[in-house]
C-alpha cells in the first residue's frame, strides 16, 4: 500500500487526504465484531485513512453467535451469518496471521496461511481485536481426541457440521452448560439427536439465579436433554471405533459420537503480552475508556480486553458481542484523531432455550453484595399483554435493587421466546444506564396497546412488586 492520498476517482470513492496533513495508515489485528467496526468507524471519521485488517480465517464479520442456529437447520446457509459483505475502502487480508507486534518500530509480523512466508506491515495506528479462545479444562485427558469438539470459530462450526452430516451421530454430550452449552442442546434436539448436558453446577445454567436455571433445566428436560448437574468432567477416552466415553464425579459415565466442550473463553492476548502491552486482573487487556492500551499508537477492544462496568464503576471481563461492537468503534475514531470514550457495560444478555426466552442485566444479588451494596431481590408474575386477549404468556421478573438508597442494581427476566422478553430486559437495562432508581421505572412513559402490554407494563409491576416489599418490611432484614 502506499502512503499517499488515493485519487478522488479511485473506485472507492475515498476523498483525498487534507492538504498538508499526512495520511493514518491503520492496521487492525482482527476482523470479528471488534476490528470491523474499528476499521468502519476509522473509515467514516477518516476517509483518506489506509485501513488495512488482518483476518485469521476466510471469514470477516461473521456472527459466531449464530453457530447453533445453523447446526440446528434453522439457518441452513452459513453465508447468512455474516453480519456484512461490503467493507468499502477497507483492506480486508484474509488468511493472514500476526505473529509479533514491533511498538518501537510500528511493524506487524504476518504469516499467510498457504505459504507460510512471514512478511512486516508498516502502522501509524494499531488496533489489536483479537478476541478470545476457548477455555481448555486443565488436567482433562481427551480433549484433543477425534470427535472432541469446541464452538468457537466457523472452522468449528464447519468441522461439528460435517461430523453430523457425513459421520452421523445419535449421541451427543456437551460439557458445560452456560449459552453456548444450552443452545447446542436444543439445537442438536432439533436433529434428533441424543444430549447429555454435563453442568458443573446444580441447576444448569449459572448465569441467572437458581430459581431460573431450575426453569431452564426443567425446559430442557422436557425436550429429551439429559442433565448432569454438579458433575466435573474428569476423562474424555476412546470407546470403539466411532465413540468416546466421558467420566466425571459422582460415578458418572456416559458414551457418545461426538463431545462438544463448551465451559466458556478466556482473552486472546499472547500477543499484546508478547508486545509488552500490559494487563488487567482479569487477565483481559487493560485499557482506557478511550480503549487506548499502556503503549501509545496502539488500541485494544473486543473479547481481549477488558471492559468498564457502569455499575461497579471499575473494570470487569464481560466478553459480549454487543460490548465489543461498542469498543471496536470507539478504538477506531480515537485512533484516527477522535476523542469518544467507551461508556460501559452493564452485562446485557439473552438467550432461547427452545420455547423459553431467558435474559439478564445488571447484577444479581451475590454479585452486588460482592460489591459492597446491600440488594434485595424480588420475584413476580404477570402476563406479557391483557390476558382478555388471546395467547397471553406468563413472564417471570426478578429485580434486584440496593435497600439503602433504592437503586436498581439487576433484573432477569424469564418467559416465552415470543412474549416480548428482550425488549423488556433492555429498559432495565437502559435504567441500568442512567443509574436510575427502582421507583423510577415507573414514571416511564412506555407503550400500551392489549395486544402487546397492560397499562403498567410488566417491567413496572416488577418494580411495584419490589418497592411494596420494600414499603412492607417483609424483606429479610
Amino acid at each position: 500500500m502506499r502512503n499517499e492520498p488515493r485519487s478522488p476517482q479511485s473506485p472507492t470513492g475515498d476523498v483525498p487526504a487534507a492538504k498538508g496533513r499526512a495520511m493514518i495508515r491503520l492496521l487492525v489485528i482482527g476482523g470479528s465484531d471488534a476490528g470491523i467496526s474499528a476499521a468502519l468507524r476509522a473509515r467514516e471519521k477518516d476517509p483518506s485513512a489506509e485501513v488495512s485488517v488482518l483476518l485469521a480465517d476466510e471469514y470477516p464479520n461473521y456472527s459466531i453467535c449464530g453457530l447453533p442456529f445453523y447446526l440446528s437447520g434453522e439457518t441452513p446457509d452459513h453465508r447468512q451469518l455474516a453480519h456484512r459483505t461490503a467493507f468499502e475502502g477497507i483492506e480486508i487480508l484474509t488468511n493472514h496471521r500476526a505473529v509479533a507486534v514491533h511498538p518501537a518500530a510500528k511493524t506487524v509480523d504476518v504469516t499467510h496461511r498457504a505459504s507460510g512466508r512471514v512478511k512486516k506491515m508498516r502502522y501509524d495506528r494499531l488496533v489489536i481485536a483479537t478476541g478470545a479462545v476457548p477455555s481448555r479444562p486443565k488436567g482433562l485427558p481427551g480433549l484433543d481426541l477425534p470427535g472432541v469438539y469446541f464452538l468457537h470459530t466457523m472452522a468449528d462450526g464447519f468441522a461439528v457440521q460435517n461430523h453430523l452430516t457425513e459421520r452421523g451421530a445419535r449421541a451427543v454430550i456437551i460439557v458445560g452448560a452456560g449459552y453456548i452449552g444450552v443452545e447446542m442442546a436444543d439445537a442438536l434436539r432439533r436433529r434428533g439427536i441424543e444430549v447429555t448436558l454435563v453442568s458443573h453446577t446444580d441447576p444448569v445454567f449459572p448465569t441467572v439465579d437458581p430459581e431460573f436455571g431450575r426453569l431452564v433445566g426443567e425446559a430442557l428436560s422436557r425436550h429429551g436433554v439429559r442433565i448432569v448437574g454438579a458433575c466435573a468432567v474428569e476423562r474424555i477416552e476412546v470407546d470403539g471405533p466411532h465413540s468416546l466415553a466421558v467420566s466425571g464425579t459422582g460415578k458418572f459415565t456416559a458414551s457418545a459420537d461426538l463431545v462438544l466442550v463448551a465451559i466458556g473463553a478466556r482473552p486472546d492476548t499472547d500477543l499484546a503480552v508478547a508486545a509488552g502491552t500490559p494487563l488487567g486482573p482479569s487477565g483481559a487487556i487493560r485499557v482506557t475508556q478511550r480503549m487506548e492500551t499502556g503503549i501509545p499508537g496502539i488500541w485494544a477492544a473486543g473479547d481481549c480486553v477488558e471492559t468498564w462496568h457502569r455499575i461497579l464503576q471499575r473494570p470487569a471481563y464481560l466478553p459480549l458481542g454487543t460490548t465489543a461492537h461498542k469498543q471496536g468503534r470507539v478504538a477506531g475514531e480515537n485512533a484516527v484523531g477522535g476523542e469518544r470514550l467507551f461508556a460501559g457495560s452493564v452485562g446485557t444478555q439473552t438467550v432461547k432455550v427452545f420455547e423459553l426466552a431467558i435474559a439478564r442485566t445488571g447484577l444479581r444479588e451475590a454479585e452486588a453484595r460482592a460489591a459492597g451494596f446491600d440488594p434485595v431481590t424480588v420475584e413476580t408474575q404477570t402476563w406479557d399483554h391483557k390476558a382478555y386477549y388471546p395467547d397471553a404468556q406468563k413472564l417471570r421478573i426478578r429485580v434486584t435493587g440496593d435497600r439503602r438508597t433504592g437503586r436498581l442494581l439487576g433484573a432477569q427476566i424469564l418467559g416465552h421466546w415470543q412474549s416480548g422478553v428482550s425488549k423488556r430486559i433492555d429498559i432495565f437495562a437502559t435504567a441500568l444506564f442512567h443509574g436510575m432508581g427502582v421507583e423510577d421505572l415507573n414514571d416511564l412513559d412506555l407503550s400500551y396497546t392489549p395486544p402487546f402490554s397492560s397499562p403498567w407494563d410488566p417491567v413496572q409491576m416488577g418494580a411495584q412488586a419490589w418497592v411494596k416489599t420494600m414499603e412492607s418490611g417483609s424483606c429479610n432484614q
